[in-house]
């Protein structure tokens, strides 16, 4: 019989990223994932993230006061900006064609 895992824990990711949170188990599209809600903190609003297991390097348990410590330190953030960053592209005139 398998057991649901449910532990505020600190996740350290291979790439030496670091979150903390309440860690629990989900299943995506049939693969199993480990998901990670991270607290609300007064800096940043509450979030989740999803992992695969070859991700991880450490999951180390925890207790809630712990959890939320960490969370304070690290500043984690749902999505790194700098990854959002698209260049602007040419905008395509529809009326631009050579089919004229």
């Amino acid at each position: 019989m398998s057991e649901s895992f449910e532990q505020f824990a600190i996740v350290e990711l291979m790439g030496c990223v670091v979150f903390a949170g309440l860690v629990t188990e989900q299943v995506i599209g049939g693969q199993s994932f480990v998901r990670l809600d991270v607290p609300e903190t007064p800096g940043q609003p509450a979030f989740t993230k999803f992992f695969g297991g070859s991700a991880i390097y450490c999951i180390t348990p925890c207790d809630q006061t712990t959890a939320q410590l960490a969370v304070d330190r690290l500043r984690s953030h749902p999505v790194d900006l700098w990854k959002l960053q698209i260049p602007e592209l040419p905008q395509a005139n529809p009326y631009d064609s050579e089919d004229e």
